[in-house]
């Protein structure tokens, strides 16, 4: 098994989080299958230090629907920020950026984010 760790002090959320993407899907290895998940483990630091721009803090609406009539929920970035605080808003991005199929869940625990 194979353990990366990712430095997001000073770092923009979205670079950060396309560097975790191609480690979690495996496609920086040359035996890269999409229908399998790679023996690795990424540990992003420093979350809590990540460059976040003010204006997408108030700009950047999280949506999400329980799927009954009127139960569209939205969210500020600035919101989740305070509530869940900034590795939230990096396993947000990342969880977008893998592919959307049953790996992702079992993907997405081979990531830890420590402030």
């Amino acid at each position: 098994m194979k353990k990366h760790v990712i430095d997001a002090k000073d770092r923009v959320p979205g670079r950060v989080a396309t560097d975790v993407a191609v480690l979690l899907m495996g496609k920086d290895r040359t035996d890269f299958s999409r229908n399998r998940i790679p023996d690795v483990k990424v540990e992003v630091i420093s979350s809590s230090l990540m460059s976040l721009n003010p204006k997408k803090l108030r700009d950047k609406i999280y949506s999400h629907h329980s799927g009954f009539p009127g139960k569209l929920k939205r969210q500020s970035q600035e919101h989740v920020v305070e509530t869940k605080g900034a590795r939230e808003v990096l396993r947000r991005a990342v969880y977008g950026m893998l592919p959307k199929n049953k790996l992702r869940t079992q993907m997405m625990k081979n990531l830890t984010i420590k402030d």
